[in-house]
């Protein structure tokens, strides 16, 4: 089978952080929200990493599943049920984002299971991106894991990385963290 290369990830920027003394997270069975009465929380989008701080209970990295209202978000993780004081500031912090996912050669059964990736940013960014990959067919957060000598961390000098990593991931897609300005302009992978 004839390699194959996918856009992983078009142009994405560090958003502002969101501050606010209304935010509140509610669990109910397995649908785990972000809410407020008046701050806005939709500048967030689906996939972007989002770390806490602030609360009592729920100072940690969550991941976006849906933007479902300007006030509301529903995220991936498992939070605890928090009210809002109405004094103490709850920050959300825009701290990275993850890809779509791709199929890795697992998922067509291919023998060597070689993978190259390309990450090209701007100048301004900082953080780094690494792959990850799942052997599961139909991946939750809890499936994915790092894949070691994937990891780019950009220096605002160096634009264009590649790294070529071997294993029969069923699923792959790209992690970037500790983002706090910049923008990745593409991540492109053969597979």
């Amino acid at each position: 089978m004839a390699q194959t290369s996918t856009t992983l990830l078009a142009s994405k920027s560090h958003i502002a952080n969101v501050t606010g003394t209304d935010i509140s997270f509610t669990a109910t069975g397995s649908e785990y929200k972000i809410t407020s009465t008046s701050t806005a929380l939709n500048g967030f989008a689906i996939r972007d990493l989002i770390t806490v701080t602030g609360t009592t209970s729920n100072n940690s990295t969550f991941t976006v599943k849906t933007v479902t209202s300007a006030n509301e978000l529903i995220v991936e993780e498992i939070v605890t049920t928090e009210t809002s004081d109405g004094s103490s500031t709850v920050t959300l912090d825009h701290a990275g984002f993850v890809s779509d996912k791709a199929k890795g050669d697992g998922y067509y059964s291919q023998p060597d299971g070689v993978h190259t990736v390309a990450y090209q940013v701007n100048s301004t960014m900082t953080g780094s991106i690494k792959m990850q990959g799942s052997l599961a067919t139909t991946p939750t957060e809890d499936d994915w894991f790092d894949i070691a000598g994937s990891t780019f961390t950009a220096d605002q000098s160096t634009l264009i990385s590649t790294a070529n990593f071997t294993g029969n991931f069923v699923w792959v897609r790209a992690k970037a963290t500790s983002v706090t300005a910049g923008t990745i302009s593409s991540v492109l992978i053969n597979s």
